[in-house]
């Protein structure tokens, strides 16, 4: 109810509400820093023709920045970077302006954490529990951004402990909480056939990684299982390990089942206990890797990747040039054999290498591996022979680094030593020698050395970058110790492994002038002592866009490569294939019309157009369709695939046709997280994940992370964190549910590698009602008193603005609120509320509550 206008000598009409309005410009202009001079507004004002007004507390709000005193949940910004996000006690200070501000309760243990030299600046412990830091530290602030909830922290240089970029303390990384994980890839196929020659087949693939987290302890499995399309089943168990951090020696201790370091030798898998050096745990500034693996297909057809014998993974693609990103790394290297197994039953095979750029370390920075256990072939009759490893790398001053290791075994014994240096303008270079004594089974002793030499270099004036350029070469009495050991099988069978003798890699990028695109190279050349043939692979690429368009140019050369069974295969083809992608967002948001051709010299030539795109809000299915024609009597095809990322996981099917047969493909992929408050769903895990818990808060979807939203409980699971490091978990505030608010929207955590740690939001689940508050006699509730849920101590505080009005959030259907604005008992009243039933798509309610 507004009490009547009156008009002043000026004529402005003084209602509560217009001072108010007046009070909150002053306060905007002290925000924005328009004011000069100290901003007061009198609330004594506001008692003019509204004598309830009289006795309120509203010295608080006399000043235009000023807040409550008390405990708010802030980031806190230390020299303008974030440092984390805690609750942080706040009192009011008279400033050197003689203006009241909040000033932070700081103690000396948090000042620590936040890189504050608290030793050397003997005022702070002084100060105990609560300290101003401009007080303390000379030329030292704080300032309160209360809008953003952001403590920014202004420290001079000096008065700071000397750290890297990015540094992260080890006390904040958080180890996460128990839980049991799974994550799992199906992938299967029901092929019919369409010829008389051929016949009806499916194929099956399950790829399992599951795992248990106990503390700062990693218990992990990895399995797969295939069932092939002659029907033939088989379950393995590809590695099983148990894995910790060791934080004071930055480093990881893994038992069981593992691959040594290839940062000096090749690496051997193995099952026994390794501690290495872990570069994650450094800042980025102070400081990994599975290749993309591309190809082009002829057909319709299944790729499988294998890693030293083990299949890792298995997808289906359609005609046309192909890219894998999303490889699970099982080892430190191996190259990795690609099989391309075409509609027509044909294979292609591929080799990319997996090796690391040169060993350069930082001045000061040592990192070592020691691995010791019995070796472990993929090949069953292999004896399990036990070894031991061990490899230092240095980093010396003048840019120049100095490596070694040694391995042992009874029938096997190397040294290796290198050198790696910083060139400059000329790149980075390293070069090692590495001299082994072997005794194969049922062969004389000898010994030889191999000589390697790596290279790299980003020449950014011309646009080109050398990711690998390597050249090795082994004397005839040279051999590794996975070479060596498996030679003996223990007279099973004698095996004559293929015995390396040279072996060059380079792997090219080259940016071309403005607007003329990219061109890529990567070669392969391997030699044999006790096989002629080499195996050779090169590929060739150029891509450009023009106005949206994007095109490319690629040619792959094969020979002598390695079939689905690991053995030699005898065969040499080229390929030829060219595509473009024209967008259609004008008329198709989201949408791509493409086209493709590819040769094969050894082949046919196959022409392909498609469309492709995303849908559905945020991007979550993926959809193509296309249509081809392959010369030399194969005709037709097509394909048609569909591929939903949701918060339980992802599905995908597609079907496929040619001349042989048609295909039916599907796969499904997700997560499984058991929890101490119960499971939850989600898409492919990563190696470390968060655990979103905002119970109530159903279906809120969460920044940047497409599909991924809380289930019906509250909770979702945020894959593919980056271990060490801050990762922000953020809800999207446009999805909460209308009986729903959040105080904080926004987490932050440091997780160890492989834990599962949780992001926790606390919902006010209830009614959002605007609610006029009345007092005996019909008068409203003064301006600037506070209201709080008596059953819900919890919930924030609100303050009631004019006309006794006040907004309310998370109200149970029946409660009782406090009122109080001052410390009278007479400046104090309560209320009784009953809520109808929600109003459906209402999200505030407006009603009248009488405080008595």
């Amino acid at each position: 109810m507004n009490n009547p206008k009156r008009s002043s000598p000026r004529g402005l009409r003084k209602t509560p509400l217009a001072w108010l309005i007046s009070c909150q410009v002053a306060m905007l202009m002290g925000f924005s820093g328009l004011a000069q001079a100290r901003d007061y507004f009198n609330p004594a004002l506001l008692e003019i023709d509204n004598p309830d007004q009289r006795g309120v507390d509203l010295s608080v709000f006399e000043e235009g920045d000023t807040q409550a005193p008390g405990k708010y949940r802030v980031d806190i910004y230390v020299n303008r970077e974030m440092i984390e996000t805690r609750d942080i006690d706040f009192f009011l200070s008279r400033d050197s302006r003689g203006q009241n501000s909040l000033q932070p309760c700081l103690d000396d243990k948090l000042l620590e954490a936040l890189g504050v030299r608290v030793e050397a600046i003997p005022a702070i412990k002084a100060g105990g529990k609560c300290v101003n830091i401009a007080q303390v530290i000379p030329q030292a602030s704080s300032t309160f951004r209360f809008g953003q909830q952001r403590l920014e922290l202004s420290i001079p240089q000096a008065a700071l402990k000397t750290q890297a970029r990015g540094y992260v303390s080890p006390d904040k990384w958080d180890s996460g909480i128990p839980a049991l994980l799974a994550n799992y890839s199906f992938s299967g196929a029901n092929n019919k056939a369409r010829r008389g020659d051929s016949s009806d087949s499916d194929s099956y693939y399950l790829n399992l990684r599951s795992g248990l987290n106990l503390g700062a302890w990693r218990l992990r499995n990895y399995s797969t299982w295939t069932r092939d399309s002659n029907g033939e089943k088989q379950w393995r168990s590809i590695n099983t390990y148990l894995q910790r951090d060791i934080i004071a020696l930055k480093s990881r201790l893994t038992l069981g089942d593992s691959s040594s370091s290839s940062d000096v030798f090749d690496s051997v898998p193995f099952r026994g206990a390794q501690l290495a050096s872990d570069d994650d745990m450094l800042p980025d500034s102070m400081k990994g890797y599975a290749p993309v693996v591309r190809g082009i297909a002829k057909s319709n057809a299944q790729i499988t990747i294998r890693q030293n014998g083990y299949v890792i993974y298995q997808s289906y693609v359609p005609p046309g040039p192909f890219e894998i990103k999303d490889l699970y790394p099982t080892s430190g290297s191996g190259d990795l054999r690609v099989t391309i197994k075409e509609a027509d039953g044909s294979e292609q095979n591929l080799t990319v290498p997996f090796a690391s750029v040169p060993v350069l370390q930082r001045e000061g920075r040592f990192k070592y591996n020691i691995a010791s256990g019995q070796f472990r072939s993929y090949l069953n009759d292999v004896d399990k022979r036990p070894f031991t490893q061990a490899t230092g790398i240095y980093g010396l001053p003048w840019g120049a680094t100095i490596y070694g290791g040694i391995q042992a075994a009874s029938k096997y014994q190397a040294l290796a030593l290198g050198w790696g240096q910083n060139l400059g303008l000329l790149g980075a270079l390293s070069a090692d020698v590495t001299q082994a004594w072997t005794k194969p089974e049922l062969r004389p002793k000898e010994h030889g050395q191999s000589w390697r030499l790596r290279y790299g270099k980003s020449f950014a004036e011309t646009g080109t970058s050398f990711s690998l350029a390597s050249y090795r070469y082994s004397t005839k009495g040279f051999y590794t110790m996975q070479e060596a050991l498996e030679t003996y099988t223990n007279g099973a069978s004698i095996r004559f492994p293929l015995h390396k003798k040279s072996r060059s890699e380079l792997t090219m990028n080259q940016n071309l002038w403005e607007g003329a695109g990219a061109l890529s190279l990567s070669l392969m050349n391997e030699e044999f002592w006790n096989d002629n043939r080499r195996s050779q692979s090169a590929s060739v690429g150029y891509n450009n866009s023009w106005s949206g368009v994007s095109y490319g140019l690629y040619y792959t050369y094969a020979k002598n490569g390695y079939n689905s069974d690991g053995s030699r295969s005898s065969n040499e083809d080229h390929i030829v294939a060219f595509n473009v992608s024209v967008p259609l967002s004008r008329w198709l948001p989201g949408a791509n019309a493409t086209y493709s051709v590819n040769s094969s010299r050894n082949g046919n030539t196959s022409n392909r157009v498609g469309l492709h795109g995303t849908a559905l809000e945020g991007g979550n299915l993926n959809y193509s369709i296309s249509q081809g024609y392959t010369s030399q009597g194969q005709g037709a095809s097509g394909n048609a695939s569909v591929d939903y990322r949701g918060g339980l996981g992802q599905a995908n099917v597609g079907y496929g046709y040619d001349r042989d047969m048609q295909r039916l493909s599907y796969g499904l992929q997700g997560g499984i997280l058991l929890h101490e408050n119960g499971l939850t769903l989600s898409q492919p895990l990563g190696e470390t994940v968060a655990l979103v818990k905002a119970p109530g808060a159903k279906d809120v979807r969460i920044e940047n992370q497409t599909g991924v939203s809380t289930d019906w409980r509250g909770y979702a699971v945020v894959p593919y964190q980056s271990p060490y490091r801050r990762n922000n978990i953020n809800m999207d505030t446009t999805t909460l549910p209308d009986d729903v608010d959040m105080t904080l929207t926004s987490q932050s955590v440091v997780p160890t590698r492989g834990a599962v740690v949780r992001a926790e939001f606390k919902a006010n689940i209830g009614q959002r009602v605007l609610m006029t508050l009345l007092r005996q006699g019909g008068a409203a509730v003064p301006f600037g008193a506070t209201v709080t849920d008596l059953l819900n101590p919890d919930n924030s505080a609100a303050i009631v603005g004019d006309s006794g009005q006040v907004y309310l959030s998370g109200l149970a259907d029946s409660g009782k609120l406090n009122v109080k604005w001052g410390n009278g008992a007479s400046q104090q009243c309560q209320v009784t509320y009953s809520l109808d039933a929600k109003v459906q798509n209402s999200a505030i309610r407006t009603v009248n509550a009488q405080c008595l």
